[in-house]
């Protein structure tokens, strides 16, 4: 497919004036187009400007708020709940981080909701802003039913996934992944059948629970488990954290999460956060730099998420751009 080249800057103001077009604030449309920037800079086209499209329909059909204000809930030390009120998970996030993050710094640790909210796309944008705070962070959030459990062919959990952060003393991130419990991220199997392309055996089953390489099969059947009973006990931890912890709606329970037609996504995520100076003080740093020296002096090994450097402009397809500046071009 042809590409163009788009600065990141362009990337934001376009998905922002698209997302205020749409019926958004100024204030959380920025919340979210800083959330697509980063997306896209980290070549997450998944959670970038492709799901862009549907951030607006849904804003129009009111499948979520653009204009919901958060409420914080700090009734004990260690905890922080955020109602989103259906609005977007960016802005319920920013609502309650300082409150979080300060909650952590003076008791050690605090558990961290965010309930009622429009899905997250990116897990781990979440969790590194934490890891910058200077905390440990683990992260966990549903979606729709599209993986079955293991041993059975009928879907219960979402692609579920999990993302966690470790601060680097002095600033910035040691190292971080973010990753969905499921084979592979229900994204990768729609831009395949999109694509016409065909998918690994090992991904997913057909509606009769046989393995696929058919991603319009996929779609009608399920994912399985990433590394089988594995991934399947992580899945049903991540529901747990995220859903009956928020109060939000199990993966079982959601309609179609791109639908342009529907109730509010209603998802939960759910983050620990932890202090590392309140459990091992001055010994944090060099462990975590020990192990990163022993990862990296190996040819060909990384720690993930370490480092990055971003650019200033990506690859963007004619076709995405072009729909990109369409929606941003609608009163």
């Amino acid at each position: 497919m042809d590409t163009t080249t788009v600065a990141l800057d362009d990337i934001e103001t376009a998905t922002r004036n698209a997302l205020v077009a749409h019926g958004a604030t100024d204030r959380i449309a920025g919340l979210v187009a800083h959330a697509v920037r980063t997306a896209e800079a980290k070549g997450n086209k998944i959670c970038g400007l492709y799901y862009l499209d549907s951030y607006c329909t849904q804003l129009r059909t009111g499948r979520v708020d653009g204009t919901a204000t958060p409420v914080v809930r700090h009734d004990r030390a260690s905890s922080v709940t955020v109602d989103a009120a259906f609005g977007f998970a960016q802005s319920a996030f920013e609502a309650g981080f300082d409150t979080a993050v300060g909650a952590a710094r003076e008791n050690g640790t605090c558990g961290f909701a965010i309930a009622h909210a429009h899905t997250c796309t990116s897990l781990g944008y979440f969790t590194e802003q934490l890891a910058e705070a200077g905390l440990i962070a683990l992260g966990a959030t549903n979606a729709t039913p599209r993986v079955a459990p293991t041993g059975g062919s009928t879907p219960v959990l979402g692609t579920n996934p999990v993302a966690f952060a470790v601060p680097r003393v002095g600033g910035g991130v040691a190292f971080q992944f973010d990753f969905s419990t499921s084979a592979v991220a229900l994204g990768k199997i729609t831009m395949a059948a999109a694509a016409g392309d065909s998918i690994p055996l090992g991904w997913a089953l057909d509606e009769h629970g046989e393995p696929t390489t058919d991603p319009s099969e996929a779609l009608k059947g399920s994912l399985v488990s990433a590394g089988g009973y594995k991934g399947y006990g992580l899945g049903l931890m991540v529901e747990v954290l995220a859903s009956a912890l928020t109060g939000s709606l199990a993966s079982a329970d959601l309609e179609p999460l791109k639908a342009p037609e529907g109730g509010p996504h209603n998802l939960g995520q759910f983050y620990v956060l932890i202090d590392p100076a309140a459990f091992s003080g001055n010994a944090f740093a060099p462990a975590v730099n020990q192990l990163a020296e022993r990862v990296n002096e190996q040819q060909g090994a990384r720690m993930p998420g370490a480092a990055a450097i971003l650019p200033d402009s990506v690859q963007v397809e004619d076709h995405v751009w072009a729909a990109t500046l369409a929606l941003a071009a609608v009163d």
